[in-house]
């Protein structure tokens, strides 16, 4: 259920900006179930963003950014929705995730070493070919 925002909030189109998100995303994460609680509206029907509002959206946009999917956003959402007495389970999606994080973490290293090689030989060229 909606509720009509009795403080100004933030609208739409201000939360965006504070987000870095685009307001298409926002209305996203509102209908595909990625909000922790629904968002206030003004009287007028506007959507009302708070600070928590904002809190939320800066995980979901990081736990986004770091590959989880929607799937599993819309799950973590789900339990922290749900209240207490599923820790364990949010412990659980959470740690499965940075783990997930660590290894493409790892990855992306290896990959930064070959690229830095290549660097090294490029300089070694570039700087063998400079005239005296």
């Amino acid at each position: 259920m909606t509720t009509v925002a009795t403080h100004p909030g933030l609208t739409i189109a201000e939360a965006a900006a504070a987000s870095g998100l685009s307001v298409h995303t926002l209305r996203y994460y509102e209908r595909d179930g990625l909000m922790l609680d629904p968002v206030d509206r003004a009287p007028s029907g506007h959507r009302r963003y708070t600070e928590g509002d904002l809190g939320w959206i800066a995980l979901v946009n990081r736990l986004r950014a770091t590959g989880m999917p929607v799937r599993e956003v819309r799950a973590y959402a789900d339990l922290v929705r749900a209240g207490d007495g599923n820790e364990a389970q949010r412990l659980e999606l959470l740690r499965a995730h940075h783990e997930r994080v660590l290894v493409e973490m790892e990855s992306v290293r290896a990959h930064l070493v070959a690229i830095e090689r290549k660097i090294d030989v490029y300089e070694g060229r570039a700087a063998s070919c400079v005239e005296p």
